[in-house]
């Protein structure tokens, strides 16, 4: 198979799996956080938001496309870390 027929965008089952995959990293890495679970996950999330926006920028990825992509996968993690960073103040 030539490179040229390989697709360049992935469907967006597959984002959403890499999502969840992510999300139950940054989870697993917040419960041994040294902060606190709440302020742990805030903080990987928000440092997730930035990556996923960086390597939408480096892909030249198109944000609100048809199929999934890093920019609506950074929206996802800013709305978690928001969130979280609302249930964390409440604490």
């Amino acid at each position: 198979m030539n490179t040229k027929q390989l697709p360049r965008q992935l469907q967006s089952a597959q984002v959403l799996v890499r999502f969840g995959f992510r999300l139950a990293i940054m989870i697993g890495f917040a419960v041994f956080a040294g902060t606190g679970f709440g302020k742990g996950l805030v903080t990987l999330l928000w440092m997730s938001a930035l990556i996923c926006a960086l390597a939408g920028l480096v892909k030249r990825e198109i944000p609100f496309a048809r199929n999934l992509n890093h920019w609506d996968e950074m929206i996802a993690y800013v709305a978690l870390c928001a969130l979280g960073t609302g249930i964390v103040q409440r604490l």
